[in-house]
């Protein structure tokens, strides 16, 4: 099981490193779109602060699902999807080394870029942390639920649309959770019950969103 996920994490990050610009294009579009709110609101550092966390959560859902469409597609296109669907190793082990990567080369960017963000919205360093922390607990859900929707909308013309109406709706929750995080660290509250709820999701996501990949990516080579 750990050959299979680590030749195909391996196998994915390598052709990332390949593809540079389009591997850098959501960290790009993350710090880009984000860094554009402060100049049209204006300078005011508590209404920064307010909405820091809304804009930046959402530019990193945005940043992910531009990438998401791209993971199973080269694969469909070359005809290596096809070879994985009958390799005898389970097909779901594929989808979570696929994952992993994409979150690699994703959401791990845009963890890392948080705090640059942060400073850039005058926030405090404990609400910074605690922004970078959601992103870490949150990004993955964003992955498993991103490679449900490029599994269903495979081979499809407009399938690039068709992902964003089905998984958006789908990290709402992610969504409210961790902004809810980072604001009830700016009022001095407890975060302890937003980062479990985060943690709840992503332990669900990880059990149910490889299962309905593989099945999704079943359905539609068929």
């Amino acid at each position: 099981m750990s050959s299979v996920l680590l030749a195909t994490t391996r196998r994915d990050l390598l052709l990332a490193r390949r593809r540079r610009v389009e591997a850098l294009l959501p960290l790009g579009f993350f710090i880009v779109a984000a860094g554009l709110f402060p100049l049209g609101v204006g300078p005011e550092p508590q209404t920064l602060r307010t909405i820091a966390p809304g804009i930046v959560w959402v530019c990193a859902l945005l940043a992910a699902m531009l990438s998401v469409t791209q993971m199973f597609a080269s694969d469909h296109i070359d005809g290596s999807l096809e070879q994985m669907l009958l390799a005898p190793q389970a097909l779901v082990l594929v989808v979570v080394g696929k994952v992993f990567a994409h979150w690699l080369t994703t959401g791990l960017p845009l963890v890392l870029a948080a705090p640059l963000l942060g400073v850039l919205f005058d926030m405090s360093p404990p609400a910074i942390a605690t922004l970078a922390a959601t992103l870490l607990v949150g990004t993955p859900v964003l992955s498993m639920l991103g490679a449900v929707g490029a599994a269903l909308t495979l081979g499809l013309r407009s399938g690039g649309a068709l992902v964003f109406l089905l998984v958006l709706p789908l990290t709402v929750p992610t969504l409210i959770f961790g902004t809810g995080a980072v604001g009830a660290m700016e009022s001095g509250l407890s975060a302890r019950a937003h980062f479990s709820l985060l943690g709840a999701l992503l332990i669900f996501t990880g059990l149910g969103a490889p299962l309905a990949t593989a099945a999704a990516l079943r359905i539609s080579m068929d």
